[in-house]
């Protein structure tokens, strides 16, 4: 019985031996190898909100800032310097690809005209917000907008006619409400 034990501890010390030799890798490694090569399903991450946009038949989600999925390649984002809609005299800026393509979710920003509606859910109050101004502005990677005495919401993209520019629409709160 203890030369079949032996003989065991023998052959697992050989194959330990000859798997190190052939992975490069210590015996303790192993196990935390094997760990690193299982893939944990990824949790969704659950939006903050939504971007409604009636007059372009726009709705797209909105993700915490520092959320991977808060990215021009992925959604319409969050922006920032911008602050919660909640608080009095604050900006929200909010960025979308313009252009073609599935996330091009701007594409059809520059037909917002003065007096048009865009709501806003965030973290679950429904604000809404009328289009008081729009403009170009050379792209520099910063958007300067004037501020006023009142809550808004900027959304800025690249101009659909103007190599080099982007445009910008500024709204102003109508009202908020608890959803």
């Amino acid at each position: 019985m203890w030369k079949k034990i032996i003989l065991l501890l023998i052959y697992l010390l050989i194959c330990i031996l000859i798997y190190q030799k052939y992975t490069n890798q210590e015996p303790t490694n192993i196990i935390t190898s094997l760990k690193d090569r299982i893939s944990t399903p990824s949790i969704k991450e659950i939006p903050i909100g939504q971007l409604i946009i009636p007059k372009l038949s726009l709705n797209e989600e909105l993700y915490q800032k520092s959320s991977s999925n808060n990215n021009v390649e992925k959604h319409v984002t969050i922006l920032s310097p911008s602050k919660d809609p909640a608080q009095n005299n604050t900006t929200i800026f909010i960025a979308a690809h313009s252009g073609t393509g599935k996330i091009a979710y701007f594409k059809n920003l520059d037909k917002l005209t003065i007096g048009d509606q865009i709501n806003l859910i965030y973290n679950s109050k429904h604000y809404t917000y009328i289009v008081k101004d729009s403009w170009e502005t050379k792209k520099t990677g910063t958007i300067s907008v004037p501020k006023e005495n009142t809550n808004q919401l900027i959304l800025t993209t690249c101009s659909p006619k103007r190599d080099g520019y982007q445009l910008i629409i500024n709204a102003h709160i109508k009202r908020a409400n608890s959803s």
